[in-house]
């Protein structure tokens, strides 16, 4: 425990550091930002660069650090991210930029990392974020229209776009100022619904590009999916794929601003994966043909804390499937695929930025090659140590291998690939043929301890199930009316106008009279009365007399709703929810929430009751959520009671607890998978929505096949499964004791079944050939540089590496021969060196990392002659507190 605290205490002292030297740094020297047909050019120099979007309110400031560093180390060169503008004015007028929402201090450390930064600005960002990015009081804007030649719009977006780079200036952030910003964006996508705003779209578009202009930030300005951009505007490309891209003008280049490295999850969904030797493949055509600047999106993608997820219906986790998982730890073989494939590419940048365009060699039906030379006349270039020339291989067949001949040798070609060759001769990558390891991200249970639970029953605990209390608290959440701000007028409002998006929910209150030829009419005629909604989103509950009778969800959807009144006066309660205001799509500023058309009521007696027409008391959100009770300072306010196993399961319900937080430095979640639907609160702090919605049986594939274009259908997992149950709990969010977990329950759930987890990496696999090439770190030896040792000298390479903080302890398995299966299902195959364990265990165990020839020298001889012989290893990774003595290579 000792070792832990100092090692926390140092991890504290160097946040610490960082933060002042952040504040001071000159981040680099001031430099000029510009670009011609083939690509941007920093300081006089042209540039391939790869870029990670990471959004920074998805993560919390201690975690930016770990980011960052992590796609630094992953090979990008600029970092990207969105600017999200309700967010940062929250109400009109009031700027907030603290927090999560930081933007100058996630700005500035990305330049003290020695990374450039796209700063996309918008302000619509669409992003899967709440209404896009848009504040809604912008919607009570007087004559309003968003996004096309409107005044008062274009009056508040530019009042924000210069806030934003007035701050950027003011903070010495521009590159000819020494700071990270290379590149600003204006609009997002629009090239999708200008159609929809005819030719006053057309005119908003050209008053953007001089409003952003104007504003003289001094570097370049883009705009993505937008084919009529205006001059001095970069047209940039969106999507899965980007080779086939072409601008708007001659004299820009070819920007890739969307990669989208993954796809993003709704409730009830399937889990999206895009495979690394797509993603691969798709990078490497994009600069095979030309391109010069590629961002993941997203690298990071992190968590929809609050209620930040746009929609409807997107889930907390924005995870993406990206190279980083939403807990900072990297996705593997995924990360480290990517990594080489962007050690490969700047292997080749002297060729790509002195050559204007490549020559391109048909080499077979599917077969192509594109080939880049340097120009020897080309003055100022600084990459003596790189090859004259470079050539990318593809063989685009989606189903067969191919053998190519270039430049008098043979290579062969798996399907799908390409090869890249840095001096048009060697291959050094291939996208089809993974080294990079695979890591196997754990969940373990911890329980914390409690000062009202015994060491012996924490024990029996522990070694049941490790829920995270047995001790809960509750309150029961009002329906209908509860407070002094509830108001009463005649018809049925729109749910933003009423609520602003301060809460999820809101209800609707009327009185329905019931008489007794009612009740005989029903009964005569054997029928009951229904509500009817011509249109409704995202979640409806209708109550009758405090009884809950029935649930909608849907966008958009008709509510046919039977329902069952006594005689008299009954409360007629209906609870318009919100998951997600609408993120994409033209005229958002329109499509509102709650109900559209006509409600009634039908099968009374004397005809159909307009509702419309009756009078109804308003009232916005929960009573909890107007308390506070979800906060330290104010929770005991909230009147709770003991809870007892007999109350449950509950409905509108609220719940709270303490727990200790978790030894180490791992990252921590909460299930929730034995809840419904609700919101969760951590020390105040909003962890998100969660719902255990559960995706369709069928739909997802036992194996993926990488090979053939992506779409977000294929390769999807956790079918017959609740699309999230774990919830991100960041470790600043924590102390180390009395830490207030509340839960608001709308559906009914358990909550002496949460549980905290932690995420860990405790497997690592490899699994390398002799087939494979040999690392790519050599190329940087001068031996190889100069051209006196082949690169195909030197074997291939298995390299392991633990996560921060961990060890390699064991060594599960190993063998060098023919050996079968993947990560945690290898097994012998009939050619096996008998001292593989013993080899691998003397390089690995007790370190962080190491690295594993793949020859048959590193084993002693050869286990089998004429056969490709092939290394795997499976690992088992632990945390460094428990090794201290162990090495750190």
């Amino acid at each position: 425990m000792g070792a832990r605290r100092a090692l926390l205490q140092c991890l504290l002292s160097l946040f610490l550091i960082i933060e002042v030297a952040v504040a001071t740094a000159n981040f680099f020297k001031p430099f000029n930002v510009s670009y011609d047909h083939r690509a941007l050019i920093i300081d006089g120099e042209r540039r391939m660069l790869i870029s990670a979007g990471i959004h920074y309110p998805r993560a919390t400031p201690e975690m930016w650090p770990d980011i960052i560093a992590k796609s630094k180390e992953g090979g990008a060169d600029v970092i990207q991210t969105y600017v999200f503008w309700n967010a940062h004015e929250p109400v009109r007028g009031q700027y907030y930029f603290e927090g999560r929402y930081d933007l100058v201090k996630f700005v500035k450390l990305v330049g003290s990392s020695g990374l450039y930064l796209h700063l996309r600005i918008g302000p619509y960002v669409c992003a899967e974020w709440n209404f896009g990015g848009f504040p809604v009081w912008l919607r009570d804007v007087p004559g309003i229209e968003f996004r096309t030649d409107n005044v008062p719009f274009k009056d508040e977006m530019q009042r924000f776009v210069k806030k934003i780079v007035e701050l950027m200036r003011e903070e010495m952030l521009f590159s000819w100022q020494g700071g990270p910003i290379i590149m600003l964006q204006i609009e997002n996508e629009y090239g999708d619904v200008e159609s929809s705003y005819g030719q006053r779209g057309k005119e908003y578009v050209k008053w953007a590009a001089r409003m952003a202009l104007g504003l003289g930030a001094g570097v370049p300005w883009v705009m993505c999916k937008q084919s009529d951009a205006p001059d001095n505007i970069i047209n940039a490309c969106n999507g899965y794929y980007c080779d086939g891209f072409k601008t708007n003008s001659n004299n820009t280049p070819v920007l890739w601003t969307e990669d989208w490295d993954g796809w993003y999850t709704k409730w009830g969904g399937r889990l999206p994966h895009r495979p690394a030797e797509d993603l691969a493949f798709a990078v490497a055509r994009f600069f095979q043909r030309g391109g010069s600047f590629q961002n993941y999106y997203m690298y990071f993608g992190g968590t929809n804390f609050n209620r930040t997820s746009g929609g409807p219906f997107y889930i907390t986790s924005y995870d993406y499937d990206a190279p980083i998982d939403e807990y900072g730890l990297l996705s593997e073989p995924k990360w480290g695929h990517l990594k080489d494939l962007h050690t490969a590419i700047k292997l080749c940048e002297a060729a790509l930025v002195a050559a204007d365009s490549p020559q391109y060699i048909k080499l077979g039906p599917k077969q192509e090659a594109h080939v880049y030379h340097v120009d020897l006349q080309t003055g100022g270039l600084k990459y003596e140590s790189q090859s004259r020339c470079s050539a990318f291989l593809a063989n685009i067949d989606e189903h067969k291998a191919a053998a190519v001949t270039f430049h008098g040798q043979t290579y062969n070609l798996p399907p799908w690939s390409v090869s890249i060759l840095p001096d048009c001769r060697n291959t050094v990558f291939n996208t089809a043929k993974v080294a990079a390891q695979t890591s196997i991200k754990m969940v373990d249970f911890e329980l914390p301890l409690f000062s009202n639970i015994s060491v012996h029953q924490q024990f029996m605990v522990h070694n049941e199930v490790s829920y995270i209390s047995k001790s809960w608290m509750t309150v029961k959440e009002p329906i209908g009316v509860w407070g002094e701000n509830a108001f009463s007028v005649q018809g049925i409002l729109e749910h933003l106008n009423v609520t602003k998006d301060d809460s999820d929910y809101l209800w609707y209150i009327t009185r329905i009279y019931v008489s007794d030829d009612d009740i005989s009419f029903w009964e005569e005629k054997e029928v009951r009365p229904t509500l009817t909604i011509d249109s409704m989103r995202d979640v409806l509950r209708t109550f009758i007399n405090g009884q809950l009778i029935g649930s909608v969800v849907g966008h958009w959807v008709k509510v046919v709703q039977p329902v069952q009144f006594l005689q008299g006066y009954n409360d007629l309660v209906l609870l318009s929810q919100t998951v997600g205001l609408q993120n994409y799509g033209a005229f958002l500023e329109k499509d509102g929430a709650g109900f559209r058309g006509q409600i009634k009521l039908t099968g009374f007696r004397n005809g159909d009751i307009d509702l419309s027409k009756l009078s109804w008391t308003y009232q916005v959100g929960l009573k909890g959520e107007l308390l506070n009770i979800y906060t330290m300072e104010e929770n005991d306010k909230a009147g709770w009671s003991e809870l007892n196993l007999d109350a449950i399961p509950a409905t509108f319900t609220w719940y709270k607890t303490y727990f200790n937080a978790p030894d180490g430095t791992e990252p921590v979640a909460l299930d929730l998978g034995s809840m419904g639907k609700g919101q969760a609160w951590v020390n105040g702090h909003h962890i998100g929505r969660y719902w255990t919605l559960v995706a369709p049986k069928d739909g997802c594939q036992k194996i993926c096949d990488y090979r053939g274009p992506y779409h977000s259908n294929k390769c999807t997992t956790n079918c017959g499964n609740p699309t999230q149950t774990w919830y991100h709990v960041p470790r600043s969010w924590l102390h180390a004791s009395d830490n207030l977990l509340v839960i608001f329950e709308e559906t009914g759930g358990n909550p002496f079944d949460i549980s905290l987890k932690l995420h860990s990496i405790r497997i690592i696999c490899g699994q390398v050939s002799e087939s494979h090439y040999p690392p790519l770190w050599k190329w940087s030896q001068p031996d190889f540089t100069d051209g006196t040792i082949s690169i195909n000298d030197p074997a291939p390479e298995l390299h392991l590496r633990c996560d921060d903080e961990h060890v390699i302890a064991s060594i599960e398995f190993a063998s060098y021969g023919t050996p079968r299966g993947s990560c945690q299902k290898f097994s012998r195959g009939n050619c096996h060196a008998t001292n593989s364990f013993s080899v691998v265990s003397e390089a690995c165990v007790g370190r962080k990392s190491c690295f594993v020839g793949i020859s048959n020298t590193v084993f002693g001889g050869d286990p089998c002659r004429s056969v490709v012989k092939t290394l795997a290893v499976e690992a088992r990774c632990v945390s460094s507190s428990n090794n201290l003595g162990a090495s750190q290579l």
